[in-house]
């Protein structure tokens, strides 16, 4: 069986990290390529030392579907491929085009809420109208695949309401992570550090973690915030730094390779997510052992156990939110304990060996049912 993995770009982001860790995993008689379009090549040598096979399409501009039709016809022609997969907007809507045109069976995979209330509610009048359009060809091309991988319940649910993908046409197979041999402990820093990492979106709810953690440091100065990553929001939040009189206080250091490690270094992480898919950032933490706070989106709730395994705060909430890092600071005992009890739940569900072998069963029986006779 030959399956082309087809997605927009290599940048380093979610779903494309996912698919880095799971390749290297399957069985060795499943042959596949990894096929991007656009020009982003952030994982490329990460791609390339893991042993995974590439194509680069090389679409111009935003979208070039048309260039992204024939290309991507012609390769799964040229590769005899069996089976398609793909994954984010502009790489699902080609090859849905492309699965109809050549008849090859497409499994296409549901990654985040794209058309949930949050998104629309922060869009200006221009954007709302492009993001209809593309929501109706999304929508209009989406019976095409055979079947949908989801990567939580909650996002499965939400696609049969915006997109009327019935639910059996979906399997959920959650984001996975190797299990870190290093396990967190309680660093010897000389004041409470909370950690965050992603992308410096609006969505991810940075700015409402910047206001929460001003309040906490008026009565334990010398506490830090680092959040690590970037993105077109910086600008505001470096401004809602100033404001608040929290230079040196409050790090944005960018992107690094490998923030994973600063896990270890911080004393609590912090996920103040207003929408996300199925967040493996999050289940990172988890693997670590850290104590971690997290928004109380529902797909953060299919990974953490409030009160369990974690703290949570009502999404957007700044007074919740500065209750629950004040606990952090001021119940260590209990906070390492919920770092060790999410370490626990998400090595028996998140290991990326067990993961790999969910999404390659998957893969498998898709092919069995609607593979070319």
């Amino acid at each position: 069986m030959k399956i082309l993995f087809i997605q927009d770009t290599l940048i380093n982001a979610g779903t494309e990290n996912s698919l880095l860790q799971i390749l290297p995993l399957v069985s060795a008689d499943l042959e596949y390529k990894v096929v991007y379009f656009y020009s982003r090549h952030d994982l490329k040598i990460a791609y390339e030392s893991a042993g995974i096979p590439m194509v680069f399409l090389d679409l111009k501009g935003k979208y070039d579907f048309w260039n992204g039709i024939k290309k991507l016809n012609n390769l799964i022609r040229e590769e005899n491929a069996d089976l398609l997969v793909s994954s984010l907007l502009r790489s699902n809507l080609i090859a849905r085009l492309v699965s109809f045109i050549s008849g090859v069976p497409l499994v296409g995979t549901f990654v985040s809420d794209s058309y949930g209330d949050v998104v629309v509610r922060n869009k200006s009048f221009l954007d709302l109208q492009k993001f209809k359009f593309f929501w109706l060809l999304d929508r209009f091309t989406a019976p095409i695949p055979k079947l949908y991988i989801s990567n939580s319940h909650f996002i499965a649910q939400s696609h049969v309401k915006t997109l009327g993908v019935p639910l059996e046409k979906n399997k959920v197979v959650y984001r996975g992570r190797k299990v870190p041999e290093r396990i967190w402990k309680k660093p010897a820093n000389a004041g409470f550090v909370f950690l965050a990492y992603g992308r410096l979106l609006q969505i991810k709810g940075f700015e409402e973690l910047i206001q929460a953690f001003a309040k906490i440091n008026r009565k334990y100065p010398t506490s830090r915030l680092v959040i690590y990553g970037e993105g077109n929001h910086r600008p505001i939040l470096e401004r809602l730094v100033n404001e608040l009189e929290l230079t040196g206080k409050v790090e944005l250091p960018g992107v690094i390779p490998n923030v994973t490690v600063k896990l270890y270094e911080a004393d609590c992480y912090v996920f103040p997510s207003w929408y996300e898919g199925f967040s493996g950032a999050l289940v990172e933490a988890m693997m670590s052992g850290i104590p971690i706070i997290a928004s109380d989106i529902p797909m953060n709730l299919e990974a953490i156990k409030p009160d369990e395994n974690a703290l949570v705060f009502p999404v957007r909430d700044i007074d919740k939110l500065t209750e629950r890092m004040l606990q952090a600071i001021e119940q260590p005992s209990k906070m390492e304990q919920f770092g060790k009890a999410a370490r626990e739940e998400a090595i028996r569900r998140f290991d990326i060996q067990v993961i790999a072998k969910q999404y390659e069963e998957v893969l498998r029986s898709a092919y069995q049912e609607y593979g070319r006779k």
